[in-house]
């Protein structure tokens, strides 16, 4: 056993475990938390109710005695262009938080975590390595497209569809229809967003069953996945075998690797540098440039291709069809190790069905990967950008600074058509401390896509993106506007240059002139109190995660 308990202790324990009908036999076996996010408010994680008696029934009978820990399951989405998306970003480290307590109040012999979305995957994985004992994830599976009139939905084409709405281009009735018929089940939001980037990551780092990370949600195939990760689970107790005995540099590289095959969340170079972090790795945004310069683009799904979603990423092989194809070609480590076998086993059990979904890389997409970091006198860090959901025409971009401190301000600036084409738009003190919580920009790149100029208006800011999220959207500036980073110096008209390609991203402002600029400077600051409060005293930049864990 990996807890050491004396036998007053244990004894206090049970006392209070027979207090809930547990039989003194079964306070005699391993407790494995079930580390569950399951909640009312969340179509990713609403689908565990249906898994969670299984799961438990399937530990007791290989030995273990399960026992469900509630945590926070947050849905981005349910927040959008609100004040409460200031929250999400911070709920990443909360989680974290909150299964570390779990773990370690309880002395748990091992978990299975129960997550799916965009900020409570990477919090329960940072917290899997810090605990570090026997743990396992299963995740929630991928919800069905939408569907009105014949065209493909997902939840992101609801923004674009109010966009057009407001600006005359559709009535309301066409429009509520869209809001009515986007989301058609339970499940992920089917597209490369920052939820399927954050699942695949788990499954890449071996802590969920093969396939886990493109299943469609509540199927026969994925109630199967729970059963083996319960199995696997009291196997792994038994055996005491950790997260740090098989996750590694390589586990983690790999990561990324398949985060640029597939045109990943932009999200993933705030998460994985965090994660590793937990491990004693590093993981850096420059790591994730140079991967991009190495590996190309192999497949594409919404945002990153028109139509495509998860359900025909999945057809095509998924998760394991793109690792198969990265092996062929020599772009991926599969001697990484997992708590379900190596990427060579995962490899072995998979194959590419559909070549026009999931390409060989010696015909890919694009000859360099999904994400691009940028450098130049605008972020003198980094500021990233998806690479694979910028159309090849606005690769390079210049046109005159418009400058706003808070999405909102320039959201209902473009709604009234104040944003014109050739602009580039300049959303500043939306960073981890300026806002604080890093808020999402997706709101206003809708509108932009809504009103058809996702070619023909940039945005730079220091706040970030949906994994949704398409045309020319550069975020993650660092330093940011809240800490005196240059971008928070720069005026209306200023000219900026953007060149993707080359990774460039500055504005014809000398640094004799910044200087001058920053006499008399004080941040704009948006209040915050309790736990934001708490989070803009402690977090890391963007370029460092924008995590209150980074030693």
């Amino acid at each position: 056993m990996i807890r050491q308990w004396n036998e007053e202790s244990l004894d206090h324990r049970n006392t209070l475990l027979y207090a809930m009908g547990i039989s003194e036999e079964d306070a005699k076996r391993p407790v494995i938390g079930i580390i569950n996010s399951w909640n009312e408010m969340n179509p990713g994680h609403f689908p565990f109710k249906d898994v969670i008696e299984g799961v438990k029934r399937e530990i007791y009978e290989a030995g273990g005695l399960a026992l469900e820990l509630p945590v926070t399951g947050i849905c981005d989405g349910i927040c959008s262009n609100t004040p409460g998306d200031r929250y999400t970003l911070p709920a990443r480290d909360m989680v974290s938080s909150e299964v570390e307590t779990l773990a370690e109040l309880n002395m748990l012999e091992g978990m299975i975590m129960m997550s799916s979305c965009d900020k409570v995957v990477p919090g329960m994985i940072m917290a899997a390595l810090r605990v570090n004992i026997p743990t396992v994830m299963f995740t929630g599976g991928f919800m069905a497209p939408g569907s009105h009139n014949g065209k493909m939905l997902t939840l992101t084409h609801t923004k674009q569809a109010y966009a057009a709405y407001i600006a005359g281009d559709i009535p309301v009735e066409e429009y509520k229809a869209i809001v009515r018929n986007a989301c058609p089940t339970p499940g992920v939001c089917p597209f490369m967003g920052t939820a399927n980037t954050m699942c695949a990551t788990a499954e890449i780092l071996g802590l969920s069953p093969h396939g886990n990370a493109s299943v469609r949600s509540q199927t026969k195939e994925w109630m199967d996945m729970a059963l083996t990760a319960a199995r696997k689970i009291v196997e792994l107790v038994k055996n005491e075998v950790k997260p740090l005995d098989i996750i590694n540099q390589d586990s983690l590289e790999n990561v990324v690797r398949y985060m640029m095959a597939t045109g990943g969340s932009t999200n993933s170079i705030l998460h994985i540098p965090a994660i590793a972090r937990q491990g004693g790795f590093d993981i850096t945004p420059e790591f994730f440039d140079k991967i991009s310069r190495e590996i190309p683009v192999i497949s594409t799904i919404y945002p990153n291709h028109p139509t495509y979603t998860m359900v025909d990423f999945s057809a095509a092989g998924g998760l394991g069809a793109v690792l198969s194809e990265l092996a062929r070609a020599s772009k991926i480590n599969v001697e990484a190790k997992g708590m379900f076998g190596t990427i060579a086993d995962k490899i072995a059990i998979s194959s590419n069905k559909n070549e026009d979904i999931i390409k060989p890389v010696k015909s890919p997409i694009n000859e360099q990967g999904g994400l691009a970091v940028l450098a130049g006198n605008i972020a003198t860090d980094s500021a990233i950008v998806k690479f694979s959901a910028v159309e090849k025409e606005a690769w390079k971009f210049t046109g005159p600074a418009k400058v706003y401190d808070s999405q909102d301000d320039a959201w209902h600036a473009i709604l009234k058509d104040e944003i014109v084409a050739g602009d580039v738009v300049v959303i500043r003190y939306e960073g981890p401390k300026g806002s604080p919580g890093m808020p999402h920009m997706e709101t206003f790149m809708a509108a932009v896509l809504g009103k058809g100029l996702g070619t023909k208006i940039a945005l730079v800011s220091d706040g970030r993106f949906s994994g949704a999220t398409g045309g020319l959207a550069i975020g993650h500036v660092s330093p940011e506007a809240y800490e005196g980073g240059n971008i928070a110096f720069i005026k209306d008209g200023d000219p900026i240059e953007i060149d993707i390609e080359k990774r460039v991203l500055k504005v014809n402002v000398s640094d004799e002139e910044f200087e001058k600029r920053r006499i008399g400077w004080k941040p704009v600051e948006k209040p915050a109190s309790g736990w934001l409060k708490l989070y803009r005293k402690n977090t890391t930049s963007a370029h460092k995660g924008a995590t209150v864990y980074w030693d």
